[in-house]
């Protein structure tokens, strides 16, 4: 096992001899928002996602890939700084009145890479604050939506760099909610229609022409977004760093809907991962991997020492492999999306069963006001419909203190068996390695509760 990761480490990075340090590379990372496994690379038979489906089949696929947390600000910052957000402070959104932020001494990419030589931009989408927390050498401002412009901008960040290595974020807006459904077409980027009859409605949304429309235009802008990802690649070409960059496509948080962002159920947090490294062979891996495990990536692209706050693994060695040994559990937190919603939630997911710990059970589960806002949840209050897809309205928004699932049975999440007395033992378990690392990590909402 050992000597195929380092076989999978000398070919990533290009380099052979035990005494030979690894090429440093650079890195592009391109962040969707709010896209689920919502592509054809995924399983979905009825988007149209050319250009990513293309880059998968180029690269290492992750099937286990996962948020810490659903929710904009809060999964950037466990990006940059692989910390949880509970440890790093990024409790929710940064943007207006919410105005959370990252504690002043939490170590980020941009600070680390720095001292390292490194040149790092971001552009579109940023965020995170505080700036002294996370300083770009280039934060380029513009439409997160308009992919043309993103592409050009990315082709001057890359100029500029000259034959210096840089690390480039692209945080692309699509598919997040507009003022009114997903953003207006933008000039030059293709159109791409769906009808909303040939749409997947997804397990958590009901079953309505309202739901129907809704996602046939989420599918629009997710076409949109695809073919910034071809934009991107091409420009990767045509600069000539397709053969020394290593680029990541992923999600911030799932899907815009009722169900989906926000919450810790798979819907939310369960997301696309594509990693392609010049010289690892295309693979497709089940390896449960973590958002906090992105930053400890980025840092053993570019050679620079992971400090002992980042708790995540490098996920290098995993590419160009079908290897998952090692990597069967993952770890999440919520504590707010905007400031009005307080939920705070503990979870640990393995490859059988998810455990939630609602920390604080009395109150009702909060909605984004893009989600409460959109056609499918309005539908559902203008239809006093019963049931939010497979789940009912009132499992959603009134939940226990504990919810268990078990997933090879279960895979949607809508029997909680925390009650069954078959899985005492199992529930008890699950808990103390909840607990250990609520510890490990310096939870501040670490509480001992009594349980029965």
């Amino acid at each position: 096992m050992r000597l195929r990761i380092a076989i999978v480490f000398a070919l990533v990075f290009g380099t052979l001899g035990i005494a030979a340090e690894p090429a440093r590379r650079n890195v592009v990372l391109m962040i969707a928002d709010d896209l689920g496994l919502d592509l054809g690379c995924y399983g979905n038979k009825a988007i149209k996602t050319p250009n990513i489906d293309a880059f998968s089949a180029s690269s290492t696929r992750f099937t286990h890939a996962f948020a810490c947390v659903a929710s904009c600000s809060p999964s950037r910052s466990t990006l940059y700084t692989g910390q949880h957000t509970h440890s790093n402070g990024q409790y929710g959104l940064a943007h207006a009145t919410h105005h959370f932020h990252t504690k002043a001494n939490v170590p980020s990419l941009p600070k680390l890479l720095k001292p390292a030589g490194y040149r790092t931009g971001i552009i579109a989408k940023n965020h995170v604050i505080p700036k002294e927390v996370y300083p770009w050498d280039a934060e380029i401002a513009g439409n997160g939506r308009n992919v043309i412009q993103m592409a050009q901008q990315a082709r001057t960040f890359i100029e500029d760099c000259g034959e210096k290595p840089f690390v480039l974020v692209l945080g692309y807006t699509d598919p997040h909610r507009a003022a009114k459904g997903f953003g207006q077409p933008i000039k030059g980027v293709p159109d791409v229609m769906y009808d909303p009859k040939s749409v997947e409605v997804p397990y958590h949304l009901p079953d309505q022409p309202e739901v129907r429309d809704d996602v046939a235009d989420y599918y629009r802008s997710i076409s949109r977004l695809d073919f910034g990802v071809g934009e991107m690649l091409r420009v990767l070409r045509e600069t000539k760093h397709e053969q020394d960059t290593i680029v990541i496509f992923l999600s911030d948080n799932g899907r815009p809907f009722p169900g989906g962002k926000t919450t810790l159920y798979d819907s939310g947090v369960n997301l696309p991962l594509i990693i392609r490294a010049p010289g690892a062979k295309p693979s497709t891996t089940s390896a449960m991997a973590s958002w906090i495990d992105i930053a400890p990536t980025i840092l053993a692209c570019a050679n620079v020492k992971q400090p002992p706050a980042m708790i995540g693994k490098s996920l290098l060695p995993l590419l160009g492999g079908d290897s998952a040994e090692g990597w069967d559990e993952v770890f999440g937190s919520h504590q707010f999306h905007e400031i009005t919603m307080y939920y705070p939630v503990r979870m640990l997911r393995t490859r059988t069963h998810k455990y939630l710990l609602n920390l604080a059970p009395q109150l009702e589960y909060p909605f984004a006001s893009d989600i409460h806002g959109s056609a499918s949840w309005q539908c559902v209050l203008t239809n006093k419909l019963p049931n939010l897809g497979q789940r009912t309205v009132e499992q959603f928004l009134h939940r226990p203190k504990e919810e268990l699932y078990e997933l090879t049975k279960d895979p949607n999440e809508l029997k909680n068996v925390a009650a069954d007395p078959a899985n005492q033992q199992l529930l008890i378990e699950m808990r103390r390695r909840v607990r250990a690392w609520q510890e490990k990590t310096n939870d501040p909402w670490l509480i001992k509760y009594q349980h029965e």
